[in-house]
């Protein structure tokens, strides 16, 4: 069983870490912690945050992934209060905060839609996504298997991301 880090029990947790880019704002970076039956343990989403264009000169081709998994990914993760079993991304961009934390990162991808494939990551399919573990996580794919079928009884792993992105719309209206 896991722990949060206040030390009290919790049910096993999944963590569901994405980007949603509004034109008009900014990025804002979404991550939503469920429970085996996909309620919601917590959420927590960025303030906008806007390139400058200095920014997308010095960081050239590197920016995404610096934003996504280190501005963004690395700040929403340490808000969280419950540790996760794994955190899963639907952005391969948003793998680059695996080196930010302790915890397993993996991309979830519809099967077939070739975004795993195509980069060259491991991975296997589930339900009707593919997953592909960070590199570093490679080794612990039969755990993650293990951890996902449970999940996957009562959550479909692209859903998540859905809710995220209707809770950021749903903010900016207000």
């Amino acid at each position: 069983m896991e722990q949060n880090r206040s030390e009290q029990p919790v049910e096993a947790a999944f963590g569901f870490l994405t980007v949603v880019d509004a034109p008009s704002h900014g990025l804002f970076g979404g991550y939503l912690l469920v429970d085996l039956a996909g309620r919601p343990l917590e959420f927590h989403c960025t303030a906008p945050v806007k390139v400058s264009r200095a920014q997308q000169i010095l960081y050239g081709a590197t920016l995404q992934s610096h934003l996504h998994g280190r501005q963004i990914g690395a700040a929403l993760l340490a808000e969280g209060t419950v540790t996760p079993e794994l955190v899963l991304t639907d952005l391969e961009s948003m793998l680059h905060v695996r080196p930010h934390t302790a915890l397993p990162v993996a991309l979830v991808t519809r099967a077939g839609a070739g975004a795993a494939a195509g980069s060259g990551a491991a991975g296997f399919a589930i339900g009707d996504v593919s997953i592909s573990p960070h590199a570093s996580d490679a080794g612990l794919e039969p755990l993650l298997r293990e951890k996902l079928e449970s999940l996957l009884a009562a959550v479909d792993l692209s859903e998540p991301f859905e809710r995220i992105r209707a809770a950021i719309e749903e903010a900016q209206r207000h």
